[in-house]
């Protein structure tokens, strides 16, 4: 390892070592957008105000999130003698004055919120971090980091084997990089599994310089933040992993292209990428090796299509955000048509646990044809909202139960949709598919960068497909007409079938719609439909009670449902009523009715009366021909 880089570590760990052994109490507050959207803000602001007010010698760091994403604000905090330290969730703002008291003034701890010791022995019934039930099976590699270091401090992650990978790498030739990311399986975590080892070796035997490398950082799926848990809470794995694949390709320079929606993610990367040119980590002559990289941070257009890799690259360019037609492929003619390469956020993160610890170490975590671990979010209708690193294998299913914590209260599952809105959703009866690739490759879709999204029995798959296709349409760079066009008539289509105009010829228009988006240019359009083909093929009967029945089992569809009154006295209703955007409650003999006409099914009086509101089949008595005719 070069002299210089092992001065910078080693000096990194005695500041590490001297901190924890300084005699100071330690509070770790994560703040990350999740933690943000629950009050974690006011929950720092409020503990350093308490720590003013009392005079206490504390100190308090910044850090990432642990995954405990529906337990935000998580708090932890590390004793003075630096023996032990404890991880609590639910620390909102109105708890921290107690919170301070009990667990630093007089050095207890806090029974009711604490999740686990996540340093020294379990102690007064807290038991270790690793042993509470949402941690089983996890395997913490990629987010070995996340939730304990300063994220903006480069010493943090120096002293925690950062660059170490680098390093290694700094005294290997190239070719030897590529087999050992080669050997350890590392596949593209985008959702493609594409081998990174043979992406960089495309690259490294390009003709043309200079050549670039892409991160692709526009995570824009719903219900998908793998992606910025990392870059928020451990930027500097990320920057790392670029450095590797710079050593194995010969790129000249990298560009991380990161969403415009995640300016967090922005300014953390940007500060890593600053601090690593200040060490000599980066730049004409890194750690005086000869070597060179420069790293750039690029903030996205706000387009859905560019994190297709081309279009990412037009972007860049300075063009409009819209993908290429390939070949050429990026790998020959790429970013200012120069020879590049893309590769995800978590894919070049892998690289430097492969650099410090061997190829056969990283992948034999994982007994399925995919190596390593793989970070995946879980939403929708479930108990946890949640990020988790575990091994490939287990099931949708399983993981709903033991990460997910299962349904909401009266939820059932119904279906559920991984990969984002170009993937298409699956039902229950398909939720014991385990997470791997192939799976969904064989039914049409793909599993994508790790965002899994649950949905219950009141979700009608009708809105859901509408939703995705309007996603779809409003994202299409209108390049080619097949995909603008076809995008266009689907949405029209659904929306029509969705307030009651269904006809018996829809599911033909929308199966030829189907076949027809196959032929778009590129990927966007190409797996637009994909939502509504998995949807004809699993929901079927949904579509068939929606068109010829103008019923919606659900009863969520706006265009198919009413909402009565049930018990007018209720005390409820004349709350309900006073809310109303559009004052539909209307008085009959004495008692406040709703007038279906002016209704527009925003649900705010169902939720404010629930129990004096009912929610009914807006077309109960029409006759299936009648409702169809008068639909169109």
């Amino acid at each position: 390892m070069n002299r210089t880089l092992e001065n910078l570590i080693l000096d990194a760990k005695n500041a590490w070592d001297a901190e924890r052994s300084s005699g100071r109490e330690l509070i770790g507050v994560c703040i990350d957008t999740s933690s943000i959207a629950r009050g974690a803000e006011d929950t720092l602001a409020k503990i350093r105000e308490v720590i003013a007010a009392k005079n206490l010698n504390i100190d308090v760091r910044v850090v990432g999130s642990w995954g405990f994403n529906w337990l935000e604000p998580t708090v932890w905090v590390r004793s003075a003698a630096g023996t032990h330290a404890v991880l609590y969730g639910n620390v909102t703002a109105d708890r921290v004055e107690d919170f301070v008291q009990r667990t630093v003034v007089d050095g207890g701890v806090v029974p009711e919120l604490a999740l686990g010791v996540i340093e020294g022995n379990s102690l007064d019934g807290v038991g270790l971090i690793e042993d509470h039930p949402w941690m089983q099976g996890q395997v913490r590699r990629l987010m070995a980091n996340t939730g304990v270091i300063d994220p903006g401090n480069i010493q943090h992650y120096l002293a925690n084997s950062g660059y170490e990978g680098f390093g290694k790498a700094l005294d290997m030739v190239d070719e030897d990089i590529i087999k050992l990311v080669l050997d350890s399986g590392l596949g593209g975590r985008g959702g493609g599994g594409f081998p990174a080892g043979r992406k960089w070796d495309f690259l490294r035997n390009a003709t043309a310089d200079p050549r670039y490398l892409i991160c692709n950082a526009d995570e824009g799926d719903p219900g998908a933040w793998v992606n910025r848990i990392l870059m928020e809470g451990d930027p500097h794995l990320i920057v790392e992993g670029m450095l590797i694949a710079a050593l194995a390709s010969n790129a000249a320079a990298g560009y991380i292209y990161i969403r415009y929606e995640y300016p967090l993610a922005v300014e953390r990367m940007q500060n890593a990428v600053r601090d690593a040119y200040e060490l000599g980590l980066l730049g004409q002559d890194i750690l005086g090796t000869g070597r060179a990289f420069d790293l750039y941070i690029i903030k996205g257009a706000g387009s859905y299509v560019c994190g297709e890799e081309t279009g990412l690259i037009n972007s860049i360019d300075g063009y409009r955000g819209m993908p290429r037609i390939r070949p050429p492929f990026p790998a020959q003619a790429g970013l200012w048509n120069k020879p590049s390469n893309v590769n995800n956020v978590e894919t070049y993160a892998n690289a430097p646990m492969i650099l410090r610890n061997g190829a056969e170490w990283w992948a034999n975590v994982s007994d399925t044809k995919e190596k390593g671990t793989k970070m995946f979010t879980l939403s929708g209708q479930i108990n946890q909202t949640c990020c988790i690193e575990i091994p490939w294998g287990p099931t949708v299913r399983d993981v709903l139960e033991h990460y997910g914590g299962g349904m909401e209260e009266g939820s059932v599952l119904k279906g559920y949709q991984p990969g984002g809105p170009l993937s298409g959703m699956l039902p229950a009866s398909e939720a014991d598919l385990t997470l791997t690739l192939d799976p969904y490759r064989e039914r049409g879709m793909f599993l994508g960068s790790g965002g899994i999204v649950y949905f219950d029995q009141k979700t009608s798959v009708v809105d859901l497909c509408t939703f995705f296709l309007g996603f779809c349409e409003d994202e299409s760079c209108g390049r080619c007409t097949t995909c603008h066009g076809g995008t266009q008539r689907a949405v029209e289509v659904l929306r029509r079938i969705g307030v009651g105009g269904g006809r018996e010829s829809d599911i033909e228009k929308l199966e030829g719609l189907v076949k027809t988006l196959v032929w778009s240019n590129c990927l966007h359009g190409q797996f637009a439909m994909t939502t509504v083909k998995l949807a004809l093929r699993y929901f079927r009967d949904e579509f068939d009670m929606v068109i010829r029945e103008k019923r919606d089992p659900s009863q969520s569809l706006a265009g198919l449902i009413s909402y009565r009154v049930t018990r007018p006295d209720d005390p409820s209703i004349q709350a309900a009523a006073a809310i109303c955007p559009v004052n539909a409650f209307v008085e009959k003999d004495g008692k406040l009715q709703i007038d279906d006409d002016p209704c527009i099914r925003c649900g705010a009086c169902k939720e404010l009366a629930p129990n004096a509101i009912e929610i009914v089949d807006r077309f109960p008595a029409r006759a299936t021909a009648e409702v169809t005719a008068a639909g169109g």
